[in-house]
């Protein structure tokens, strides 16, 4: 396949770098002081600080529980996010922005026309037929992928800022699954150690290069068992031809923003998508809709997760993103988007893709 890297860098250079977040849940305190909820904060994530450093911490804490009621006040209905402490509760927004994700991205967001690739002029194969229920544009109004078993366990990416390799890999999964009827965990070990084309393991990447690397050089993603994932960038292992799934040459990457209706069709007639993020307030979030406090300007964008449906019979519409913090963060796992206002910037940049087994 002939492509133009100068092009996929300007299109797609996002470089997201992730984090994990282990959310505890608590009411506003009463009787119990913030000083002592800081102590009992302390026990529960391990933490020591010296009588300075305690000092600052505790001065960040307070201010996470004043910005959590902020983020708790505007909630709409019990269906609404709610927010709660984290382990980076005593870090401040600016210091948490900069430790685990990457605040200039815009920089490397120069062009937003959407790139796709059909050399063979082939369609994206059909997958409308697992609800009935439809609305009037004729989409179904529930879709969730994981009904059908092609959505794999969530995982954890820990410290390794390899947010795009998870999400790409477990949407290769469910494409795969998709043709096989049952999920095979594939490597993002390979992905961290080999991926090209201006990733960089660990320490941050791009879903839409990859994928034009992926196809580029023919690689096949092996299974997991084969090439173990051990959170850390390694020199790649790879020997040339393996067995594996590998992504057709039409893939897509999309600028969507204004335009959540071909986000919600892609979901609907095709499967699974990835989708490049502003994943900042997510570091509180417990669980509900997220619908306010999550800015969607392209230079805000900061991590990749994968879309497996959404639901717009709900009180709150919204879209079913799995994210890769661990089954501890939000909703197992789970977090769920406000439809149709591009919340936290989940049109920006979204990936759809076939496979070949």
């Amino acid at each position: 396949m002939a492509t133009d890297w100068k092009t996929v860098a300007l299109t797609c250079g996002l470089i997201c770098l992730c984090f994990v977040a282990v959310p505890i849940r608590f009411d506003k305190p009463s009787s119990q002081s913030s000083f002592s909820l800081f102590q009992s904060y302390l026990r529960r994530f391990n933490k020591t600080y010296n009588a300075t450093e305690f000092e600052n911490r505790f001065a960040k804490f307070q201010e996470t529980l004043r910005f959590i009621d902020e983020l708790n006040s505007e909630r709409t209905s019990n269906d609404s996010a709610r927010y709660g402490l984290t382990e980076f509760s005593d870090m401040s927004r600016e210091e948490f922005l900069d430790h685990k994700l990457q605040r200039h991205l815009h920089k490397h967001m120069h062009n937003h026309k959407s790139h796709q690739h059909d050399k063979d002029g082939k369609k994206h194969e059909s997958h409308s037929n697992h609800v009935k229920r439809r609305s009037l544009d004729g989409l179904p109004d529930l879709v969730d992928w994981r009904s059908k078993g092609v959505v794999g366990a969530v995982r954890n990416q820990k410290t390794c800022g390899a947010c795009w390799a998870f999400s790409t890999v477990e949407t290769v999964e469910s494409m795969a699954a998709m043709k096989t009827g049952s999920v095979q965990v594939l490597s993002v070990q390979e992905i961290i150690d080999c991926a090209g084309n201006g990733n960089l393991g660990c320490n941050g990447g791009d879903t839409c290069s990859l994928l034009d690397w992926l196809v580029y050089n023919n690689i096949a993603i092996e299974p997991e068992k084969q090439y173990p994932l051990n959170w850390k960038t390694n020199v790649c292992k790879l020997k040339g031809p393996e067995e594996g799934v590998r992504v057709a040459s039409n893939y897509t990457c999309s600028y969507l923003v204004g335009r959540e209706e071909s986000l919600v069709s892609l979901l609907a007639n095709h499967g699974p998508v990835v989708v490049a993020v502003n994943a900042l307030t997510w570091q509180h979030y417990l669980g509900g809709v997220v619908q306010f406090h999550c800015d969607g300007a392209p230079e805000h964008i900061n991590h990749a997760v994968q879309i497996v449906g959404y639901d717009r019979t709900a009180s709150i519409p919204h879209y079913i993103v799995r994210n890769s913090w661990g089954t501890a963060f939000g909703d197992n796992g789970y977090l769920y988007l406000a439809m149709g206002s591009n919340m936290c910037g989940v049109g920006t940049e979204v990936a759809s893709l076939d496979v070949i087994l």
